[in-house]
C-alpha cells in the first residue's frame, strides 16, 4: 500500500514538472501528449494544456528533473507537441511529423554537449525556416554508456516508433552494429561522434558520418613528428573500437617517413589507477620518449594525472594527443589541464563567424544551467557537428516529405527473432540520397559529405599551456605545416614539414628546447656491443683474455674510435663489449653473421671494422663511416723500363693498326689524284708503289719533297698533316712519361686479365670480399683465403703458379696497413669496387644513429683521430708505395677516333669528286660503239686514267718557260715551240733581260714529256751564250729518246 502511494506521488511530481516545462517554453496553446507515463493502475496518458508557443518549437528533447534534487534519474523520454488543430498548423495547413531517433550517452561530455546542441539546432532551424511543412519529431534515448543498451534503444526506435533516421549512437562500437541494422531497415544512421575508420559507408551504405574520420588526422600527426625529426614513436590507445581503429593508419604513415613504432601500449577503458601506473612504468624502461595518445576523454581525465605522478610529464618527454581529446580540453577540469602542460594536440579548424559567436554565447548560458558543476564550458567540434547534423536532417526531411513514410512489415513466422520482425522504411533510400546531397554553410564548416563523411580542410596545432591550449600553427593536406592558415591555392608554395613553420613550443618540464625523442632509461642494463674476434690485422680489433679474471679485453683502432665517439655524446651511454666468439675462442661466424645478431636483438650494437654494404643495411642501420672506403687490389711490383719493346707501348694495338691503315689509304688517295697530271707519280708500277708508300710515311716527319699539283691533293694533305701532328705529339708525350715518370709497374693491372688467365687471387678470411669476387665472375676454386699480413706476403711471393696468388683483394684500410709493412714490394691497384667504409651497427630505426654519426664527424675531423691512427698504425706516410702507383695510360683508339673520322671523310670526298669529274670527262667511252662489253669499257677507262693529261703537260711547259723568262735572260723575243709535225706548241713573248745576268750560269733543265710515254727523258734545256751579240738565246729540247725528233725555233722579234 505504501509503495502504491509513493508511486502515485512520483507520478504527480512528474506531471507537475512537465506542466512547468511546457509553460516555460510554449507561448501558444498546444496539446501535449506525454507518452509512457502511466500510473500503476495503467491509466491512459495525461493531456496537458499549455500556453502558446512559437510555431517552430515542436518538441522537448532534454531530460527533466521532477523532484528537485538535480539528479538525472527522472526523464521525459518522449515528448511531442500537438496543436489544437493537429500536430501543428501554419496558415491553415497542417504540419507533417517526421520521426527521428537520437541515441546518446547522457553521462559523457560528448553526450551532454551533443544533446544540448541538437536541441538548439532544431530550434534555430525552424526559427529560420518557418515556411517548412515538416517538423522533426525527435525520440531521445539514453544508451547509458553501454553498447548493448545503445543497440537495444536503436532497435526499439526502429520497431516500435518507426523512426525514419537515427542520430547516433555516440560510440563507434555501438554505431557499427546499428549501422548494419540500418542497412537492413533502410534507415539512415547519422553519427557525429563515431569517428573510427572501421566504420564507413562502403561497408554500411546507410551509415553517414557527419564528422571527420580519425584517419584524416594521421598525416598531420606524422608531419609534426617529421618536423622535429623523431625516429621512434610509441602509440598509446584505449582498448575499444575507437582506440584501435586508427592505429594501423598511424603505423603505416610513420613507416612512410622512416619513423619506427617499436611497441604499443593498450590501456583498457576501465583500467584502474594502478594498472595505468604499471603501464607507465613499463614505458619508462624504454628508450623512446615520444608518445602519441589516442584515448577518450573519460579515460584521459584519469590517465594524464598519473603520467604527471609517474614523472613522465617532464623534460625530454613528448606527448601528442589526437583531435578527439584535443577538442574536449576546454571541458576538462583544471587539475587535468595542469597535468598536461606542454602537450601537443590537433583539432579540426573552425573558421570564426558571427553566427558561431552568437551560438557560443547562447550555448554556454544554457549549458551552465543544465551542468552547473562544469568549470569551463566551450562548445567542442562534436557539439558543432551535432548542430549541423540536425540541420542537414531537417533539410533532407523537408525535401523528402512524409508521403509513404511507413515501414513495410515482413511476414512473421513463429519463433522469429526481433531483428527478423523489423520493417523496411519506404522513404529511407530517398532520405539517404537527400542527406548525402545536402550542402550548406554550417557552424563547423562547409557541410558537404564526400563518401558519406565530412572531409578535413585544415587542422589546428595547439600547445597546452596555462589554463588551456594556445595555437602554434596549422596543417593542411596541400601545404603541410604553416604558421598562418591560408586555404587559398598558391602555386608557388610547396608542402612543408618543418618545425620552423611553427610558433615556439612550450614542452613538458617547462622546457623550450626540442626533446631529442629518446634517452637511455635510468637503471636499464648496459648496451650489449658485439665485437669481432680477428685472426689477422689485429690492429683494428684485438681481443685478449685476462689471465687473472678470465675477462675479455678488447682494444684496437676501431674500438678506440668507438669509445671516443661515445664519450663525445652529450649524454651517458653505458655499454659492455662482448666478443663474438665460439667455444673454440675463434670468431663464431662471418662478419655477416655478426651483423645479423643485431637484427636478432642479441646485440644492441656492433663496433669494429664492419664494412657498410647495401645488403646489410636492409636489416640494420649504419652510422656514418669513420675510415676510407673501397676495395682494391694488391699486386707485386716490377721494373718496367727494361722492356726492349717499350716504344710500342704508348699506343694500343688497335690504334697502331688503324694508324698504319690510314697512312696507306692517304698515300693511295694522293696517288690517284696526282697520277694523270704529275709526272712524279708516274713510271713503272714498282716505282709508283714505292713513291706512294714513301710519300705517305714521310709525312710522319714531314720529309716529303714531292710537289703535288691537284688542289684536291692539297686539301687531303692539309687535314692529314694535322692528324699526324696530333698523333706524333701524343706518342712522344706518352713514351716520355713511360721512360721517366713510371719507375715501377704492378705485375697485374686488369681484373679481366686475372680471370682470363685463370690466376689464383686471395682475400681475407670471413670478409665480404669473397662474395664480391664471385660477383666479379671469379671461379670459386681460384679463390684462396688468408688471415694475416704475413700470409698475404708469402702468397704474393710464391705467385699463382707456386701455390700462392697473383693478387690480393682487400679493403683500403687493410691494404694501407699491409703496404706500410712491406714498403716497395707491392702496389695498390684500384679501387676495384667502391664501398662506404667502416661504420658502427645499430638496430633498424635506432635513435642513437643520428647522434653517433654526428659524434663520428666531430672525432674524425679533429686531432683525436690522428692520435688514434698513429697509436695503432704509426706514420703510414713514410711508405711512398702505399698508394696506387703513378702509371701512364696507353693511348687508345677512342681518343683519336674523331681525327680519323675527319681525315677519312676528307679523303673519300676528294676521291669521289675526282672520279666524278674524270668519268664525266671521259663519258664518250661509255657511248662508243667500238666497245662491245662492260669489261672492255672498264679497260679503256683504266688506260685513259693511266695516260698523261695533255692540258696538264702544256700548262707545266708554260710555267717552266715563264720561269726562265722571269730570270731576264731574253730581250724582246718571241719563242715558238714546235712539235715534229710542225704544230706550234707554245709562243711566248719575252721582255728585256737585265744586263747583270751571268752567261756562266749552268743550264737549267725541266723534265718534259713530249711523246706521251710518261717518261721523263724529254727536258727543256736553256743555254745562254755570251758570244751572241744580239742577245739572242736558244731554247733547246734535248731529246733523251733518239727515236723522237723534236725541234725548237727561237726567233728574234726584229728578224720576224
Amino acid at each position: 500500500m505504501r509503495l502504491a502511494v509513493y508511486v502515485m506521488l512520483w507520478i504527480r511530481l512528474v506531471i507537475s514538472q512537465a506542466i512547468s516545462v511546457v509553460s516555460k517554453y510554449l507561448s501558444k496553446q498546444y496539446w501535449v501528449a506525454v507518452k509512457w507515463m502511466t500510473a500503476p493502475n495503467a491509466q491512459t496518458p495525461v493531456g496537458i494544456r499549455g500556453a502558446e508557443a512559437p510555431t517552430h518549437v515542436n518538441a522537448l528533447q532534454s531530460p527533466d528533473n521532477t523532484d528537485g534534487n538535480a539528479a538525472p534519474e527522472d526523464k521525459i523520454s518522449d515528448v511531442h507537441l500537438f496543436s489544437k488543430w493537429g500536430f501543428s498548423q501554419k496558415n491553415g495547413v497542417g504540419l507533417a511529423e517526421f520521426k527521428a531517433g537520437v541515441v546518446l550517452d547522457f553521462e559523457t561530455l560528448v553526450g551532454k554537449m551533443g544533446l544540448s546542441c541538437i536541441r538548439m539546432g532544431l530550434e534555430d532551424f525552424y526559427a529560420a525556416h518557418t515556411d517548412y511543412t515538416t517538423r522533426l519529431s525527435l525520440h531521445i534515448r539514453d544508451s547509458k554508456n553501454d553498447v548493448v543498451v545503445a543497440a537495444s534503444a536503436a532497435l526499439d526506435l526502429l520497431k516500435n516508433v518507426e523512426v525514419q533516421a537515427i542520430i547516433g549512437p555516440q560510440k563507434s562500437a555501438a554505431a557499427d552494429f546499428v549501422a548494419k541494422v540500418g542497412v537492413k531497415t533502410q534507415v539512415p544512421i547519422i553519427s557525429f561522434s563515431a569517428t573510427s575508420p572501421s566504420l564507413s559507408s562502403s561497408r554500411a551504405p546507410y551509415f553517414i558520418r557527419t564528422a571527420q574520420n580519425d584517419s584524416s588526422q594521421v598525416k598531420a600527426i606524422t608531419a609534426i613528428v617529421q618536423a622535429f625529426a623523431w625516429r621512434e614513436v610509441v602509440l598509446i590507445y584505449e582498448d575499444t573500437d575507437y582506440g584501435t581503429g586508427v592505429i594501423p593508419y598511424l603505423t603505416d604513415a610513420f613507416q612512410d617517413i622512416n619513423t619506427q613504432v617499436p611497441f604499443r601500449s593498450v590501456i583498457p577503458l576501465q583500467a584502474t589507477d594502478d594498472q595505468i601506473l604499471r603501464e607507465l612504468y613499463k614505458l619508462m624502461t624504454r628508450q623512446t620518449r615520444v608518445f602519441v595518445v589516442h584515448i577518450s576523454s573519460s579515460l584521459a581525465v584519469r590517465f594524464f594525472p598519473k603520467v604527471k605522478e609517474a614523472g613522465m610529464m617532464s623534460t625530454d618527454y613528448v606527448w601528442i594527443i589526437t583531435d578527439g581529446l584535443t577538442d574536449l580540453l576546454d571541458l576538462m577540469g583544471s587539475s587535468v589541464i595542469d597535468s598536461m602542460q606542454g602537450v601537443l594536440g590537433l583539432k579540426p579548424y573552425v573558421a570564426k563567424s558571427k553566427d558561431l559567436d552568437d551560438f557560443t554565447v547562447r550555448w554556454k548560458r544554457k549549458f551552465r544551467q543544465e551542468n552547473p558543476d562544469a568549470e569551463r564550458v566551450e562548445p567542442s567540434i562534436f557539439g558543432l557537428w551535432a548542430y549541423d547534423t540536425v540541420w542537414a536532417l531537417a533539410m533532407a526531411a523537408e525535401r523528402v516529405g512524409t508521403a509513404n513514410s511507413h515501414f513495410q512489415k515482413p511476414k512473421t513466422i513463429e519463433n522469429s527473432t526481433e531483428l527478423e520482425t523489423l520493417g523496411v522504411s519506404q522513404v529511407g533510400p530517398k532520405l539517404l540520397d537527400a542527406i548525402l546531397k545536402t550542402e550548406f554553410h554550417g557552424l563547423s564548416s562547409e557541410f558537404r559529405l564526400i563518401n558519406g563523411e565530412l572531409q578535413p580542410l585544415a587542422f589546428q596545432i595547439v600547445n597546452v599551456m596555462g589554463k588551456g591550449a594556445r595555437e602554434i600553427g596549422f596543417w593542411t593536406p596541400t601545404y603541410g605545416i604553416s604558421r598562418n592558415l591560408n586555404l587559398n591555392t598558391d602555386p608557388e608554395k610547396t608542402y612543408s614539414a618543418s618545425k620552423d613553420d611553427l610558433a615556439p613550443v612550450f614542452w613538458p618540464g617547462e622546457s623550450t628546447s626540442v626533446p631529442k625523442g629518446w634517452m637511455i632509461p635510468t637503471g636499464e642494463k648496459k648496451m650489449r656491443i658485439g665485437v669481432p674476434v680477428k685472426y689477422g690485422f689485429r690492429e683494428f680489433v684485438k681481443v685478449e683474455q685476462d689471465s687473472r679474471t678470465n675477462a675479455s679485453i678488447v682494444t684496437g683502432f676501431s674500438i678506440d674510435v668507438f669509445k671516443a665517439v661515445i664519450e663525445t655524446l652529450p649524454y651517458a651511454v653505458p655499454y659492455e663489449l662482448i666478443p663474438f666468439k665460439g667455444p673454440d675462442e675463434h670468431m663464431a661466424g662471418s662478419y655477416n653473421d655478426l651483423v645479423y645478431q643485431v637484427h636478432l636483438q642479441k646485440y644492441d650494437a656492433v663496433a669494429g671494422d664492419i664494412t657498410i654494404t647495401a645488403n646489410r643495411s636492409s636489416y640494420v642501420d649504419f652510422t656514418l663511416p669513420y675510415t676510407e672506403s673501397g676495395v682494391s687490389m694488391v699486386a707485386p711490383m716490377r721494373e718496367d723500363r727494361k722492356n726492349a719493346w717499350i716504344f710500342l707501348k704508348p699506343l694500343t694495338r688497335d690504334l697502331w693498326l688503324v694508324s698504319w691503315a690510314f697512312f696507306i689509304f692517304t698515300g693511295f688517295v694522293v696517288w690517284v689524284l696526282e697520277h694523270s697530271i704529275n709526272s712524279e707519280f708516274r713510271g713503272p708500277a714498282s716505282e709508283q708503289l714505292g713513291m706512294t708508300m714513301w710519300f705517305s710515311f714521310s709525312t710522319l716527319v714531314f720529309a716529303n719533297k714531292e710537289r703535288v699539283v691537284s688542289n684536291l691533293s692539297r686539301f687531303v694533305l692539309i687535314i692529314w698533316f694535322f692528324v699526324v701532328l696530333v698523333l706524333t705529339s701524343s706518342y712522344t708525350a706518352s713514351l716520355t712519361s713511360m721512360l721517366t715518370v713510371e719507375r715501377l709497374q704492378p705485375t697485374v693491372t686488369d681484373v679481366a686479365e686475372l680471370i682470363k688467365n685463370g690466376d689464383y687471387v686471395g682475400y681475407q678470411r670471413t670478409s665480404f670480399v669473397f662474395g664480391l669476387l664471385k660477383e666479379m665472375k671469379f671461379d670459386e676454386s681460384k679463390l684462396r683465403a688468408y688471415g694475416t699480413p704475413e700470409e698475404f706476403d708469402e702468397a704474393l711471393i710464391n705467385g699463382s703458379k707456386n701455390g700462392g696468388v697473383s693478387a690480393i683483394f682487400h679493403e683500403v684500410p687493410y691494404i694501407k696497413l699491409f703496404l706500410s709493412k712491406y714498403c716497395g714490394k707491392y702496389s695498390m691497384v684500384g679501387p676495384i669496387h667502391p664501398t662506404a667504409g667502416f661504420g658502427f651497427v645499430f638496430p633498424k630505426g635506432s635513435p642513437l644513429v643520428p647522434d653517433v654519426s654526428r659524434a663520428i664527424l666531430n672525432v674524425t675531423q679533429g686531432d683525436r683521430m690522428v692520435t688514434i691512427q698513429k697509436a695503432w698504425f704509426g706514420d703510414q706516410t713514410t711508405c711512398v708505395n702505399q698508394g696506387p702507383t703513378v702509371t701512364s695510360q696507353r693511348l687508345a683508339l677512342d681518343s683519336f677516333s674523331g681525327l680519323f673520322l675527319i681525315t677519312g671523310f676528307a679523303s673519300i670526298s676528294a676521291l669521289t669528286i675526282f672520279l666524278a669529274f674524270f668519268l664525266f670527262k671521259n663519258r664518250g667511252i661509255f657511248t662508243n660503239a667500238q666497245y662491245d662489253s662492260i669489261w672492255e669499257r672498264f679497260i679503256a677507262i683504266v688506260k685513259r686514267f693511266d695516260q698523261m693529261d695533255d692540258s696538264a703537260d702544256r700548262s707545266r711547259m708554260i710555267e717552266s718557260i715563264i720561269t726562265l723568262l722571269d730570270l731576264g735572260l731574253f730581250t724582246t723575243c718571241c719563242c715558238r715551240m714546235m712539235a715534229p709535225n710542225g704544230q706550234t706548241l707554245v709562243r711566248i713573248e719575252g721582255v728585256e733581260a737585265p744586263t747583270h745576268v751571268n752567261a756562266a750560269q749552268s743550264p737549267m733543265s725541266i723534265p718534259y714529256d713530249t711523246d706521251g710515254n710518261n717518261a721523263p727523258e724529254d727536258e727543256i734545256s736553256y743555254v745562254h751564250s755570251d758570244a751572241s751579240p744580239s742577245g739572242e738565246g736558244t731554247i733547246q729540247l734535248r731529246n733523251m729518246n733518239p727515236n723522237t725528233a723534236l725541234s725548237t725555233q727561237i726567233v728574234d722579234e726584229n728578224q720576224r
